[in-house]
């Protein structure tokens, strides 16, 4: 029986992209949810979940690993359990965790993906420069640029987010936001990178 579904997210950039994925690679748009950052999402996480009471339900939550996609599987993991789930593993899976409803508890199918792959410390735009087209000269000139910066104002987490926007800030319409540079094709949403995420998106909602 198929249910509601939602994906809890951290920002609106994340929204945008997975919503112009899914629709690249044909999936079902998810009713995606932002939150203003990891620490909000983690707070609403519980309550929101239980919301979705109905057989069929799934819930899917995406962030980033920042630090380590251990600790970060770790604070996910506890609020979990808070909620009332049972036999989580303790180590995340490669290909994103996936847990079915717990019987006789009013909590829906859960699915959980760690920016980039679950394996990488990393973010969002781990993952989108994955999905810059192979040999695209720009993008080596944009990482070379930030590489020289004589003075860098930005973290060093934060040296893929200012090379991709450098490099977006170079197409034929510069400065798209990562959602629209999907749909116009200067990130590729059938690149390899995103496969892993696609296959989890689709054995959450789909299967």
């Amino acid at each position: 029986m198929a249910g509601r579904n939602a994906l809890f997210v951290e920002g609106t950039d994340d929204q945008h992209v997975l919503i112009h994925i899914c629709k690249a690679r044909g999936l079902t748009e998810p009713n995606v949810k932002p939150h203003k950052g990891v620490e909000a999402l983690l707070e609403a996480m519980g309550n929101a979940i239980r919301t979705y009471t109905e057989e069929g339900d799934a819930v899917g939550v995406v962030v980033d690993a920042n630090g380590t996609p251990t600790s970060r599987w770790q604070s996910v993991r506890a609020k979990l359990v808070q909620v009332g789930y049972e036999g989580i593993p303790e180590s995340l899976a490669i290909d994103g965790m996936i847990l079915d409803a717990p019987e006789r508890k009013p909590l829906p199918r859960v699915g959980v993906w760690i920016m980039p792959n679950n394996v990488s410390s990393g973010k969002l735009e781990d993952l989108l420069q994955g999905m810059v087209p192979p040999g695209d000269t720009l993008f080596a000139h944009a990482v070379d640029v930030v590489g020289s910066l004589p003075k860098q104002h930005f973290t060093t987490p934060d040296r893929p987010k200012a090379v991709l926007h450098t490099w977006l800030a170079w197409q034929k319409e510069p400065g798209r936001p990562y959602g629209t540079a999907i749909e116009a094709e200067y990130l590729d949403a059938h690149a390899p990178a995103a496969d892993g995420l696609v296959a989890w998106l689709n054995r959450l909602f789909h299967s």
